[in-house]
């Protein structure tokens, strides 16, 4: 179980720190103010939590309720914003911690549905919707389309891997340390890979035009 995993806690403040400082770094790009680049930092960092939260019945959400989670997303929109000039040319490297952040959500918000006792599909879309949560918020709050729907980056597919190896595995009863940590590692692996060798979705499909 989760509970027994005792770095955990550890695991998803080091998301929520990476997710937030990714979305303050689109709000720096958009030339939001500070205020709007610690809204924008909360809301990629705890907006999957809160959204999980509040599908399984799970109140109040994490990104209100715990003053754990809440000052680390402050903090990496903070980190963000005091060293962006910095970090902006370190955006493949946010880019990778992103991947983690992904994946730590992805797996922690399907075994919360598991714990809550939502069926396995449910647990498969809340741990989904965990994981591409935060960033949806965090184009949708800057005018973008959100990556997860217009780039055709393989970035859905991986948690949608990753969070129904860890429903298999609860099944099993085969979810312990080691378990939660591969699933967590085969999210991350999935999307750096795609992120490396560029790999995408199929786009529209373009049948020939009958006549």
């Amino acid at each position: 179980m989760i509970a027994d995993l005792p770095y955990e806690p550890l695991l998803e403040i080091i998301g929520v720190f990476v997710a937030a400082m990714s979305g303050a770094l689109a709000a720096v790009r958009k030339q939001f103010d500070v205020f709007g680049i610690l809204v924008l930092g909360w809301a990629t960092g705890l907006g999957g939590g809160m959204l999980r939260d509040v599908l399984i019945g799970a109140v109040p959400p994490v990104g209100i309720s715990d003053w754990r989670l809440v000052a680390t997303a402050v903090l990496g929109a903070l980190t963000m914003y005091f060293f962006h000039p910095r970090l902006e040319r370190a955006r493949r490297v946010i880019v990778v911690l992103d991947a983690g952040a992904l994946a730590v959500f992805t797996v922690v918000g399907t075994i919360k549905g598991l714990e809550l006792g939502t069926t396995a599909i449910a647990a498969v879309l809340v741990g989904v919707m965990t994981g591409v949560g935060g960033g949806v918020l965090r184009d949708l709050l800057t005018g973008e389309v959100p990556v997860v729907l217009h780039h055709r980056q393989l970035y859905a597919v991986p948690a949608l891997i990753g969070a129904a190896v860890t429903v298999a595995l609860w099944s099993w009863d085969r979810l312990d340390t080691w378990t939660i940590v591969g699933a967590v590692l085969l999210v991350f692996g999935l999307r750096v890979l795609a992120l490396r060798f560029r790999l995408t979705v199929p786009g529209p499909w373009r049948g020939e035009a009958q006549g």
